[in-house]
């Protein structure tokens, strides 16, 4: 099987959008009611036998069954036969809703991610659909179940072949989105390293530096813009809280931010081409991209995405049928490419590698990114041999 998801803009009616907007606050609040169940249930079981507890003391069976998505899910249908408004919006949705909370406390459990947190109004930006009817998608329009036909921006075409399996409707500060979930039953082959090779160096000045010696400079996103984000955020301190103006002002705050997301991630599409044009094989650092972010320099780290960036050219890769692979990324800046010779630390400031045991000179960053490639290749199976210009021929090993 082969997913891909495709993204429309929705043009609803102000009535559709006032049905989304009542559905979003459902959605809320079932999933607050369900995350109360689990903290309720995970409390009565931390209490101390011997003491009690001079706040709240949480007294429920011992025998009582620790709450979980099907036990939920059964809850949920009894109490939509006494609720109106659970009534009103479909009951898959709901139950994917539970489901979104079940995944939260696996990350937490897998992947020590945080407790899961109650959501205040307006935080609940999404609900899904996981079955659509036959034919959705007729004569620019989307058949959502229960809301009906609502208008769709028809930006691109959709392959022929794909299902639909499931639609996601986004809520954002631009307007609303739907998000098609399309399935392929064919079976599509990992790719094999094949062709040249190019290894990636990411960085603060550059913020991609080439193992064939080109540089991109770091655009500046948020550092551009946040004068004018500090701004808007001032007024929205200023507003009273709850008001139209504070609302309108929030809104102007979150358009912003997308700007900045949107402007972003469409450079390192573009990037991501770039990279792919004339290769066969992509190698890139396998960074500890949480640990950098709370760095001293964190709040430029979290501007260039670096995190995305890899999801975005991974993707690339995919689709244009290149090899992709992570490497080690320690020590790449002590190690001269062309002897293999370790250096020593390099200061910051210090922007030009010259090795002192060959000669040779080059950018610190193109060293560092000719380093990843030797990695890279080595980690696939490839004799490395360096050319007197700095590029490299990676020989199958026989």
């Amino acid at each position: 099987m082969f997913n891909l998801t495709y993204e429309f803009k929705l043009k609803p009616t102000q009535n559709q959008i006032a049905l989304f907007e009542e559905w979003l606050e459902t959605h809320r609040r079932v999933y607050n009611y369900a995350l109360a169940e689990r903290k309720d249930w995970y409390n009565s079981r931390s209490c101390q036998i011997n003491v009690c507890s001079l706040n709240k003391c949480y007294i429920m069976p011992a025998d009582a069954p620790r709450p979980t998505f099907a036990s939920q899910c059964k809850s949920l249908t009894v109490a939509r036969k006494d609720s109106e408004h659970l009534n009103r919006v479909n009951a898959q949705s709901l139950q994917q809703t539970l489901r979104r909370l079940e995944k939260a406390f696996v990350s937490m459990w897998e992947q020590n991610h945080g407790f899961p947190r109650f959501k205040k109004p307006g935080r609940m930006r999404s609900f899904s659909f996981p079955q659509l009817g036959k034919d959705p998608l007729k004569e620019g329009c989307i058949k959502l179940p229960v809301i009906g036909a609502v208008k769709i921006r028809s930006s691109r075409s959709i392959p022929d072949g794909g299902v639909i399996k499931q639609a996601r409707v986004v809520k954002r500060a631009s307007g609303w989105y739907v998000m098609l979930t399309l399935q392929w039953d064919v079976s599509v082959p990992s790719h094999v390293p094949h062709g040249e090779a190019l290894g990636v160096d990411v960085g603060l000045i550059d913020f991609v530096a080439m193992s064939n010696g080109l540089n991109v400079k770091r655009p500046k996103f948020l550092a551009l813009l946040q004068r004018k984000l500090k701004l808007l955020q001032q007024r929205v301190s200023r507003k009273k809280l709850g008001s139209s103006n504070w609302r309108k002002a929030q809104i102007k705050v979150a358009r912003l931010h997308e700007h900045i997301a949107n402007t972003r991630k469409d450079f390192h599409w573009k990037i991501a081409h770039q990279i792919c044009d004339g290769v066969g094989m992509v190698f890139v650092e396998d960074l500890n991209l949480v640990g950098l972010s709370r760095s001293i320099l964190g709040k430029h780290c979290l501007d260039a995405a670096w995190g995305q960036f890899f999801q975005i050219l991974e993707q690339c890769c995919f689709k244009r049928g290149v090899y992709f692979q992570k490497v080690d990324s320690r020590k790449t800046s002590q190690i001269c490419p062309n002897c293999q010779t370790q250096t020593g630390k390099k200061d910051l400031s210090e922007r030009v590698h010259a090795c002192t045991f060959c000669g040779y000179i080059t950018n610190r960053d193109v060293a560092a990114a000719q380093v990843v490639c030797q990695r890279g290749l080595a980690a696939v199976g490839y004799t490395v041999k360096m050319l007197s210009e700095g590029k490299f021929v990676g020989i199958p090993a026989t």
